[in-house]
């Protein structure tokens, strides 16, 4: 299951909290990077989308024009109700003692993590792998938009692409899809390291148990802000445009947040959410999509178009 899968499981879960005629009409929900395409051919399929990148509901908003274009604007935090993190999951008792973004190309070690052409999730995995570089390097990401450090960018920007690619070049099995990986790393038992969301490490661990899998939390890492919004064509033409916009509006409530807490994503508000719930979350330095890439549409651009970045590092075999 997708990370942006979890937001219906969640709100299925709050029938005593939140109307279930709401929960019914909007939890057709469109969750991955494959889906957007096709929900936009096929705009019938959703009220309410929640997906891995905001690019992504941006190419509904331009291409389809099934929202407006400031779509973000609309709801608090990016219209982001909940957020993760990348981390590692690795096998019990860390036997190839990965601490750090470093260790991932340390002698033997097989990484898994999805194919970010193909997944939403996966491009997270690759773009924190990227930014863990570029803030070691540089030390202070402002320094990307100061021309006086050109030099300093462009040497930056080369040594990330070069530890980028041979992250790839330990990948056994490239999946579609954050499932895929999952399964290949717990199921089949390839690889070392696994790159997921925090939601899902913490899913695993609870699954399988603390005694086959332990989460890392590596240094820094990337603030992931899956976000929602409510498709006004669609919601208009089936009159639900109120009750979807009362069920994204419940996800920022004391009530929603506390959900989304107990599903192990990391509230925008901590007011009112268990304690027990807050505790499991590790203190990271996370840096924004924004302030290493420029916004998810120059990453898009630069790395994830055909004959991007990705296209030119990643050539399984070599």
């Amino acid at each position: 299951m997708s990370p942006t899968t979890r937001l219906a499981s969640f709100t299925r879960s709050s029938t005593l909290l939140f109307p279930r005629s709401i929960s019914r009409k909007t939890e057709r929900s469109s969750r991955s990077t494959n889906r957007t395409v096709a929900l936009a051919s096929r705009p019938e399929e959703a009220d309410v989308v929640t997906l891995a990148l905001a690019y992504d509901i941006d190419i509904l908003a331009e291409r389809a024009s099934l929202l407006p274009t400031d779509w973000q604007a609309r709801l608090p935090h990016n219209s982001s109700p909940y957020t993760s993190t990348i981390v590692f999951l690795v096998r019990k008792g860390n036997p190839k003692g990965i601490k750090d973004w470093s260790d991932l190309i340390k002698e033997g070690v097989q990484v898994i993590t999805p194919n970010p052409k193909t997944g939403g999730g996966a491009r997270w995995n690759y773009l924190a792998a990227w930014a863990f570089v570029l803030d070691r390097e540089l030390g202070d990401l402002k320094k990307l938009g100061d021309d006086s450090q050109r030099e300093a960018v462009a040497a930056a920007q080369k040594k990330a692409r070069e530890f980028v690619a041979e992250i790839y070049r330990r990948v056994p099995v490239l999946d579609s899809g954050v499932r895929g990986s999952t399964n290949t790393f717990i199921q089949r038992e390839i690889g070392d390291v696994l790159l997921t969301w925090e939601n899902e490490a913490w899913l695993a661990t609870r699954e399988l148990g603390p005694d086959k899998v332990e989460i890392v939390s590596p240094s820094v890492s990337l603030l992931a802000e899956p976000p929602v919004a409510v498709i006004d064509r669609v919601a208009e033409k089936r009159g639900t445009k109120d009750v979807a916009e009362a069920y994204l509006n419940f996800l920022y409530s004391p009530e929603g947040q506390n959900l989304a807490a107990k599903y192990f994503f990391r509230p925008v508000d901590r007011a009112g959410v268990d304690p027990q719930h807050l505790d499991r979350f590790r203190a990271l330095r996370l840096l924004t999509i924004a302030e290493a890439f420029g916004g998810w549409r120059k990453a898009q651009i630069e790395h994830f178009d055909d004959g991007a970045i990705f296209d030119q590092i990643y050539q399984p075999g070599k």
